[in-house]
């Protein structure tokens, strides 16, 4: 089982989603180039930004639920980087300190929400620099390279780019290869083929596909896209095991 529902009102700007999951066998995550705050399994914890795809692995019966950030906002809200979170799951304890432990006991007893916990400090949240998010924009509209979309913003490209990866958690090359793949599996479902899906997702070629596919799940477009009994892209949570990582 796994459901989204949309955030509430105070949360839309900050949240993109919050869902809840609960399976008995393990499940292999793929980068979606968001973070998210996750709870259960007897404990709290952000899911950093991935690299690569990962299993989830969690005890039978248990029910996992997320909030997964708008990209690039979670930093404001967690107090830490992205980039220092990139391909971890890090206890808030570990993050927040007492606080951390506190959340923690009241979200896993019931008395409070992710929701809650991350509208709480909203107050004090500052948004990223605006030219990266008008990068980040861009980037998820599908452009075929990085440097026609952050040509005409004024700021440098050096500086662009240490900001982009504190905000996002790597650079905007990484950015926009996961969110060209995110397209893909959004788009597969409709395309009559392989190469169709290349065509329609924005890669150069079924190839170029195929390389993407390899290095973000470990598997062939084929064995991805063709039995997706074995994906879920979208409910990051439980123990976590590396199966592929690239740069």
């Amino acid at each position: 089982m796994y459901e989204e529902t949309a955030p509430p009102g105070v949360l839309a700007g900050v949240a993109r989603c919050l869902w809840r999951s609960a399976v008995n066998a393990p499940k292999r995550i793929v980068p979606d180039g968001c973070l998210d705050l996750v709870a259960g399994d007897k404990e709290v914890f952000v899911a950093g930004p991935d690299t690569g795809a990962w299993s989830s692995v969690t005890r039978p019966g248990t029910v996992l639920s997320g909030l997964r950030f708008v990209p690039g906002l979670a930093p404001a809200v967690l107090g830490v980087a992205a980039d220092e979170l990139r391909d971890q799951r890090v206890p808030l304890s570990e993050l927040w300190g007492r606080e951390g432990e506190s959340v923690t006991e009241q979200v896993l007893g019931g008395r409070l929400s992710l929701g809650a916990v991350v509208a709480g400090r909203m107050a004090d949240v500052t948004l990223p620099d605006p030219a990266v998010r008008a990068l980040i924009r861009q980037l998820e509209a599908g452009p075929s390279r990085v440097a026609p979309a952050a040509g005409h913003l004024a700021i440098g490209e050096r500086q662009l780019r240490r900001r982009f990866v504190q905000a996002v958690g790597y650079g905007p090359a990484t950015y926009l290869r996961v969110t060209r793949f995110q397209r893909a599996i959004a788009l597969a479902p409709r395309a009559p083929g392989l190469a169709a899906l290349a065509a329609v997702a924005g890669y150069a070629d079924q190839a170029h596909l195929s390389r993407d596919c390899r290095d973000l799940t470990g598997l062939t477009p084929r064995a991805y896209f063709v039995t997706r009994s074995i994906v879920d892209r979208s409910s990051p949570g439980g123990t976590a095991q590396r199966e592929t990582r690239s740069a």
